[in-house]
């Protein structure tokens, strides 16, 4: 039975996947602490540089040094001293491969795949032998293991950090632009991008005949002016809001709503009850569809 099941290698400061070992098991339990590695990776810089997460059958052991961090998880049967021995050793071998300029500069995942082969044998010597090839390393890991234990870390504490941090969005709002993706445009918002654009046309030509008048009659009508140029913004911002994700969505497109329908009140006297409701009625059409818009759930396995 295999004890080191998978290990992984990321960049501390932003969690960036650097290598990962190649994994065929799918085992419930594996999968779920491959999540969680993710999950860890992107707040180890809170961290002390060795920890421990406790699992049923499963654990989780991670060693950092040098700005570059190292995870197995490992079967619970498989002693804490033997699984830190196989990160130090994985640790010396990666660091005699690249060097910290290189790492530094890695801009997408899994940029050091031929690594991927290294961890695969290290985990067989270990999985085979149980352990090092020199005892007295092992011996010096539990020593050390002795005089400063391992941080056990608490997962619960670390998901509301994560959550703290992103503000309490869903899961990977927070990263939007690089994990998800809004639902594709469907053809109702096809048709509410259509008429907010009308809107947006009417407004801004009356606006700009209004204008002119405007100049000749001692600016008395400049409010109206600004009514439909106000009106005329918030219709492109509608667009925009419906278009691309934006932090407080849903404040926002009740203030654009809010502005709209004040606009078109106070234009009353320069548009008819139909008028009204439509550029009313699209204001709205565009807001719900907009509120109703939500991401593409996208998977992002760790491993290889």
């Amino acid at each position: 039975m295999s004890l080191i099941l998978f290990a992984f290698v990321v960049r501390v400061r932003d969690g960036l996947p650097l290598s990962a070992s190649t994994n065929f098991e799918h085992n419930k339990e594996l999968q779920e602490r491959k999540q969680q590695l993710r999950t860890i990776s992107k707040s180890l810089a809170r961290f002390p540089d060795r920890g421990t997460i406790k699992g049923q059958k499963l654990n989780i052991y991670v060693v950092s040094s040098e700005g570059v961090s190292y995870m197995s998880v490992c079967h619970s049967s498989l002693p804490a001293a033997k699984a830190f021995c196989f990160l130090e050793d994985l640790r010396w071998e990666f660091t005699a491969c690249f060097n910290n300029t290189v790492i530094s500069l890695a801009a997408r995942p899994y940029p050091f795949l031929e690594f991927d082969s290294t961890i695969q044998k290290l985990k067989q010597q270990y999985n085979q032998s149980g352990g090092p090839a020199l005892e007295v390393t092992l011996a010096e890991v539990q020593e050390d293991l002795r005089i400063r234990p391992p941080q056990v870390i608490n997962l619960d504490e670390v998901e509301l950090s994560n959550g703290t941090a992103n503000g309490h969005i869903d899961q990977t709002a927070a990263s939007a632009g690089i994990n998800q993706r809004l639902e594709p445009v469907t053809a109702p918002g096809i048709l509410s991008l259509v008429l907010n654009i009308m809107c947006a046309s009417l407004n801004v030509i009356r606006g700009v005949h209004l204008v002119g008048n405007t100049f000749q009659d001692d600016y008395e009508g400049i409010w109206n002016v600004v009514a439909f140029f106000l009106a005329f913004i918030c219709c492109a911002f509608q667009c925009h809001l419906y278009l691309f994700h934006s932090s407080l969505k849903k404040l926002k497109s009740f203030v654009l709503l809010s502005i709209i329908v004040l606009c078109n009140l106070y234009l009353l006297g320069m548009r008819n009850i139909w008028q009204l409701l439509f550029h009313i009625s699209v204001a709205s059409f565009s807001t719900s569809l907009t509120l109703t818009r939500r991401f593409q759930q996208r998977t992002n396995d760790c491993g290889v």
